[in-house]
């Protein structure tokens, strides 16, 4: 079974003097000498290097303490997250599906070997305690796909230990920096074999800056298209926050589409977000899941101990846990689904190839806001139909309207910052406000409708049903509450709007 670590290091260039002492350095109160110790690793890729293109490494290593299948995910600089599973001759399914996004149909094959002999010395304060272990790697690398080739070089490597205060590292950068030592061009051990036996490493070009409308739109595109390669990994190993995150990239990249009809040929894009709409709506099954639970148990805590009647807490935990365990199994079935993967790749083809229309060559200052304030439009409509009814269903639906078409006003204003700069980051700000009120009073109409559904359950075993009655008034007054204080916000929203 996989597990996962945080690994924090600094990689440097290094000459035949190696390791400058760091013995009273960041607390350093003794180096310890732990001996060579031998690694092999071979690293797969597909044979075009998607992984390595978006910094992910992929290796099985033997030898030292942590032999087996490591799967590194760039978090920051010089930190990575790195999930680790038993060795075995092949790639692991639970690994192999963390990279199925990039991977696709592809197949993963070695495309270097890395031979190092390292050199550990363990940093210790003066209770014992490892602080950091520094090495020094003499490393050969073989070159298995393309031409071939091989190199040889060797670097310091420091990483944090377990718990360990980051600033340890940034005193022994200090102190190395001072002996001469300097960081390493390279961000891994891979990107600098594939770079020096086969030229340029994969993914170090950069775009062009964006000029014209066609080249904005395309530009936060590709961002969000990103975002959902990025974020899948994490769904799949329910990281919080990473369906949600997945989530909004798709809503953003489908109302990129419906916003910039001028631009993007729709005949082409509408197709598309038709299928991004299927996929946020799959994700959408357990983040709704996780927010409505969260917004019952804290409503729930809040109230007085004899006010809870019945075992209204072990119901609510039992729906939630059925829900989120139901909805998860769903959803990795669809990320495993052909129909995402096909999605993946038309994103990828409609992205190389667009379908641009005149107007995407214009100027992005007369063009995106056109299409920006066409969205304003339609949100002022809607806000002034819903706060033209009556409090009710109607109402509700009104509301949720409006909410989304304020989303797709604030993707829209977040597309063209870069081109209109501060009005539409102040459009996208307000309408990020907008939304968040809206989405409240939509939260509250999805929390009423699961209140009823288990006070029917509880009234149905015979159990008190006073505290969801309890529940299902306060959350009637939030939306009230909201509902009240709209036409306000929007007053503030529509004088300080001027895309």
């Amino acid at each position: 079974m996989a597990d996962t670590k945080r690994e924090i290091e600094r990689k440097y260039e290094s000459d035949d003097s190696g390791l400058p002492d760091l013995t009273g350095v960041g607390g350093v109160a003794d180096v310890l000498d732990k001996g060579l110790v031998e690694l092999d690793a071979t690293y797969y890729d597909t044979v075009d290097q998607r992984l390595a293109a978006a910094g992910l490494t992929l290796r099985r290593r033997t030898g030292g303490s942590d032999a087996g299948w490591h799967l590194k995910f760039p978090v920051a600089p010089g930190v990575r997250d790195e999930i680790r599973a038993p060795l075995s001759e092949t790639v692991p399914d639970e690994i192999a599906a963390l990279v199925r996004s990039r991977v696709r149909c592809a197949e993963l094959v070695p495309v270097v070997r890395l031979r190092s002999g390292r050199d550990v010395r363990h940093l210790v304060d003066a209770e014992g305690t490892l602080l950091a272990e520094a090495s020094v790697d003499a490393v050969t690398a073989e070159r298995l796909v393309g031409k071939g080739g091989s190199t040889q070089w060797t670097e310091i490597e420091v990483e944090l230990a377990d718990d360990a205060d980051p600033a340890v590292l940034d005193k022994v950068d200090k102190r190395l920096r001072k002996a001469g030592v300097r960081p390493s061009k390279s961000p891994s051990k891979l990107a600098r074999a594939l770079e020096q036996t086969g030229g340029r490493r994969p993914g170090a070009g950069r775009r062009a800056k964006p000029v014209t409308a066609g080249d904005h739109v395309l530009a936060y595109l590709r961002e969000q298209r990103e975002a959902i390669l990025a974020y899948d990994p994490g769904v799949r190993r329910d990281v919080p926050d990473s369906v949600h995150q997945m989530r909004v990239a798709t809503r953003r990249m489908r109302s990129t589409f419906r916003t910039f009809g001028a631009v993007l040929d729709p005949a082409v894009t509408d197709p598309i977000a038709a299928e991004l709409k299927w996929l946020a709506g799959e994700l959408g099954v357990d983040r709704d899941q996780e927010v409505l639970a969260e917004r019952l148990t804290t409503a729930l805590d809040g109230l007085p101990p004899d006010l809870v009647l019945g075992p209204v807490r072990e119901r609510l935990t039992t729906w939630s846990n059925a829900g989120h365990g139901s909805a998860r199994d769903q959803l990795i079935a669809v990320l495993d689904s052909a129909r995402y993967l096909a999605l993946l790749d038309t994103l990828d083809a409609v992205l190389a190839d667009p379908p641009l229309l005149k107007k995407a060559a214009g100027k992005p200052e007369k063009a995106l806001a056109k299409a920006v304030r066409k969205d304003f439009a339609k949100v002022s409509r809607l806000i002034t139909e819903a706060l033209g009814l009556p409090p009710g269903g109607e109402r509700d639906v009104a509301v949720h309207e409006a909410r989304k078409k304020a989303k797709r006003t604030r993707y829209a204003g977040e597309a063209a910052v870069p081109a209109l700069g501060g009005p539409a980051r102040s459009l996208a700000k307000a309408m990020k406000s907008l939304t968040s009120l809206l989405g409240d009073h939509q939260d509250s109409v999805m929390a009423r409708r699961t209140l009823h559904e288990l006070s029917e359950a509880a009234h149905g075993e015979g159990e008190n049903a006073f505290t969801y009655g309890l529940l299902y008034g306060r959350e009637e007054q939030r939306a009230a509450s909201v509902e009240a204080e709209l036409p306000g916000l929007w007053k503030e929203v529509t004088s300080g709007a001027s895309v």
